[in-house]
C-alpha cells in the first residue's frame, strides 16, 4: 500500500465540511496532520467548536486545531448560517468540546506542519480559502512544501450563493485568486462536480440503520441539510460537497479531472465570485488548474458511507449505550 498522504484539512464546519472530517480521520490513504478553521459556513469561533466536535465524536482529539481568518482578505465576512444554522452544525446534539485550539494561528500551525514534514504536504481546503492565501503571501518559501491544494469552490457552471457564484469563491474571490496565481499545483472542485454527490433518501436511510451513534448522528446532519437545501434551492436531496475533495485523494478513480485556465471575477457588478473556467481554450491562456467533472456516485457513496461506518464501529469509552 502506498504511504498516507499528509493533509491539512482547512474548514469551515457546517455539515459536509463534518463528513470531510470524519472521512480523513477514517482512511488509512489518509494523514490528517492538523484541522484549521475559517469564517464561512459560520463564523470561525463556531467553526473551530464544530471541528473540535467533530474531531471527539471521530475519536481523534489527538488532531491538533487552530483557529483561523474571521473574515476575507478585503471587506466584511458573509456567513453560510442560512443553510447550516444558528452554530454552523444545527440538528443532533453534540457535547462541548473537552479539548482546546493550539496557541498557534492557523496559518503558523499550517507552516509548522509543512516545515516539519518530510515530504510535500496536501492542503484541502473546504471553506473559503483565505488561511491558504495569507499562508502563501505571507511565507512563500512555503510553496515548495505544498504538494497541491485541493480546494472546494467555484463551478463550470452556475453557482449557488449568488447567480453566478458559488459560496466559498464569493466569500473571499481575493484569497482564491492569490492561490490559482501563487504557482501551487491547485485542483477544483466545484459545484459542477459536487452536485453530483447527492444525499438521496436512500444514503440517509443508510446512515440511520448504521448500528451506532456516528451514523445516527450523521443521518441527522444530513437531515437539517437537506431541509436547508429543499427551502433554499428547491433541492430533493443535498449535495454533499467537502468530502468529494477528500474522496478524489483516497480514490483518484472516482473524479475525472480536465487541465484548463482558471480566473475569478473580483470586481464585477454582478458576478463577484464568479469562476471562469476556460474548458475549451477560449482565452488562449495556458492552464493553470486541474477541474474536476465527473464523479463515480456509486463509488463515492460506497467510500462515504463505508467509512462513516467502520469509523463508527470502532468502540469508544462511554459510548457503548449511546
Amino acid at each position: 500500500m502506498d504511504r498516507p498522504i499528509p493533509v491539512v484539512l482547512d474548514c469551515d464546519p457546517g455539515h459536509d465540511d463534518a463528513i470531510a472530517i470524519l472521512l480523513a480521520v477514517q482512511s488509512p490513504r489518509i494523514d490528517l496532520r492538523a484541522v484549521t478553521t475559517t469564517f464561512g459556513n459560520c463564523a470561525v469561533e463556531d467553526a473551530t467548536r464544530n471541528a473540535l466536535r467533530v474531531l471527539e465524536l471521530a475519536g481523534a482529539p489527538q488532531v491538533p486545531v487552530a483557529v483561523g481568518a474571521a473574515g476575507p482578505l478585503t471587506g466584511a465576512a458573509e456567513l453560510g448560517n442560512y443553510v447550516h444554522g444558528r452554530s454552523g452544525l444545527d440538528g443532533p446534539d453534540l457535547p462541548e468540546p473537552v479539548t482546546r485550539p493550539v496557541t498557534q494561528s492557523a496559518v503558523d500551525l499550517m507552516g509548522e506542519v509543512l516545515t516539519a514534514a518530510e515530504e510535500p504536504v496536501t492542503l484541502v481546503a473546504t471553506g473559503p480559502i483565505t488561511n491558504v492565501a495569507r499562508l502563501l503571501q505571507g511565507a512563500p518559501g512555503v510553496r515548495d512544501r505544498i504538494r497541491e491544494v485541493i480546494f472546494m469552490g467555484g463551478s463550470t457552471e452556475r453557482g449557488n450563493h449568488t447567480p453566478t457564484a458559488e459560496f466559498n469563491a464569493y466569500s473571499d474571490p481575493e484569497a482564491l485568486e492569490v492561490v490559482l496565481e501563487a504557482g501551487v499545483r491547485p485542483r477544483m472542485v466545484g459545484l459542477n462536480l459536487t452536485h453530483q454527490a447527492l444525499a438521496t433518501a436512500d444514503v440517509v436511510d443508510r446512515l440511520r440503520a448504521m448500528d451506532h451513534r456516528l451514523g445516527r448522528v450523521a443521518a441527522g446532519w444530513m437531515g437539517f441539510f437537506g431541509s436547508s437545501y429543499r427551502q433554499v434551492w428547491q433541492f430533493d436531496s443535498p449535495p454533499v460537497h467537502d468530502p468529494c475533495t477528500l474522496a478524489a485523494l483516497i480514490d483518484p478513480h472516482l473524479v475525472r479531472w480536465q487541465e484548463a485556465f482558471v480566473a475569478v471575477e473580483t470586481a464585477g457588478r454582478w458576478t463577484r465570485g464568479t469562476t471562469v473556467v476556460d474548458l475549451f481554450g477560449r482565452l488562449g491562456r495556458p492552464a493553470n488548474a486541474e477541474v474536476a467533472m465527473t464523479l463515480d456516485v456509486r463509488g463515492y457513496w460506497e467510500l462515504v458511507l463505508g467509512s462513516i461506518d467502520a469509523l463508527g464501529r470502532q468502540e469508544r469509552p462511554g459510548e457503548a449505550s449511546a
